[in-house]
């Protein structure tokens, strides 16, 4: 970097708390618990976990080695350690592509998120039926103002924290939201628990029906456990130039998809006894948050301190999510382009904003523009997800388990020969076999799909 004395995190618990930021999101919160509603509830839940222990952790790992070994962005690393060949050089500009993409509209939900704040601070969901509480959304979410008023802001937010560095932003950042991001979540689990009913929704989460374990229960938490964790988009691999070369990277993959998992178990705990205690559906999908949420908030005593204290939570979730989205194209423009930080967070921001646009606009004024059969914000969230992600992932697995030395790799990881490897053959047989078939099946199933 310019600054590029290569200012990283100063502590484990910095880079623990910082990437485990990048990974919580709105996929913990927003996502997670409508996907395990409409895929079985516990039997989903099951699944998932053993997708992240046994896949996702490795490939995290695999994403923090590359970075601390080249100590650059994700188009520098694969240039560094690649030898300079093209072929690896486009692996990093897949990520920053990838972020581009996801940011363009995840900043969308992001921003209604903020909105929802609002309203709930203003009582403005308060005392709504569900009809009305459908149409609050359907009204925001379909007009053009103010869905980019809010998308902007919480992009401008994003950018300021860049601005700052990675320690005096990112880290620093990290370290207040992350905490406050699980005292709310359990507070929330606290007040939910307590409700008339509450048994039912607990039993949905944890109780496993093995007889709905199908193939699209199996497919769906795979994809969830990459979505979920970041992988295969640059944000680790740029996380993990951060690192510092005494920190173990197995412990520190370990603790990101433990705090990653648990905010989304707890998310699962804030809402099904909620939703079971006053008989909403499970299912809901995507709407579950925006509208049965509200509905239940309205049903409950103080519940509109509930609905503020939920929403602002899941705020912080998108927020600590869209940093390291940032980071990784800011990342690459100050090492790669030679821009100044703040330059390069202010030219990132506008871009991004205006690519947003349009999958702002999707669900109002644009909303029959269609390419390829589907608006704008579904368009770059099918590619993500399905296409972009899984395909960086894949590469990332051939590059680092058969075209780089493992001697190298088994340096970052036993840390110079410090810690034990005995873990490594595992790595391997997961990174060069494991890993890319499931990869594999997630892309096969995005195409057929």
């Amino acid at each position: 970097m310019a600054e590029n004395n290569r200012l990283g995190f100063t502590s484990s618990l910095g880079a623990i708390l910082a990437a485990a930021g990048g990974a919580v999101g709105l996929g913990n919160i927003w996502r997670f618990p409508y996907m395990l509603g409409q895929n079985g509830g516990g039997a989903f839940l099951l699944v998932y976990v053993l997708f992240v222990l046994l896949i996702g952790i490795p490939l995290m790992m695999t994403e923090f080695v590359i970075g601390r070994r080249a100590q650059s962005n994700v188009v520098g690393a694969y240039k560094k350690l690649g030898g300079g060949k093209k072929r690896w050089m486009a692996l990093g500009v897949f990520g920053v592509l990838a972020a581009l993409m996801i940011y363009a509209f995840y900043s969308v939900v992001a921003g209604w998120t903020l909105n929802y704040v609002v309203l709930s601070c203003g009582g403005k969901l308060q005392g709504l039926d569900a009809a009305a509480v459908s149409g609050v959304f359907a009204d925001f979410t379909q007009g053009s103002f103010w869905p980019l008023f809010y998308q902007f802001l919480f992009l401008a937010l994003t950018g300021l924290v860049i601005t700052m560095g990675v320690q005096k932003g990112i880290e620093k950042v990290a370290k207040i939201l992350m905490p406050v991001l699980f005292i709310l979540l359990l507070l929330m689990c606290v007040r939910s628990l307590t409700l008339s009913g509450a048994a039912k929704g607990l039993s949905f989460l944890f109780k496993p029906d093995f007889g709905k374990i199908n193939g699209s229960v199996v497919l769906s938490a795979l994809g969830q456990s990459f979505f979920s964790l970041s992988i295969g988009m640059g944000a680790m691999v740029t996380y993990g130039s951060y690192i510092r070369k005494e920190d173990n990277l197995v412990k520190t993959s370990v603790w990101i998809a433990v705090c990653d998992s648990l905010v989304a178990i707890l998310a699962g705990v804030v809402i099904f006894p909620a939703v079971f205690a006053f008989g909403m559906n499970p299912s809901s999908g995507p709407e579950l948050v925006y509208i049965v949420l509200p509905n239940v908030f309205n049903s409950m005593p103080a519940g509109t301190l509930f609905a503020v204290v939920f929403f602002l939570l899941l705020t912080i979730a998108a927020l600590t999510s869209t940093i390291s989205l940032l980071e990784i194209i800011v990342a690459f423009a100050v090492e790669e382009l030679h821009w100044k930080r703040g330059t390069a967070s202010l030219a990132c921001t506008l871009l991004v904003f205006l690519l947003g646009i349009s999958c702002t606009l999707s669900f109002g004024p644009m909303k029959d523009f269609t390419l390829f059969g589907r608006t704008v914000f579904d368009l770059f969230d099918l590619l993500t997800a399905s296409y972009i992600m899984p395909i960086g992932a894949l590469l990332m697995t051939i590059f680092l388990g058969w075209c780089f030395p493992k001697v190298e790799v088994m340096d970052e990881l036993t840390n110079g020969g410090r810690l034990k490897g005995r873990f490594v053959n595992l790595y391997y047989f997961i990174l060069r076999y494991l890993a890319p078939l499931a990869l594999l099946v997630i892309l096969v199933s995005g195409i057929v799909g």
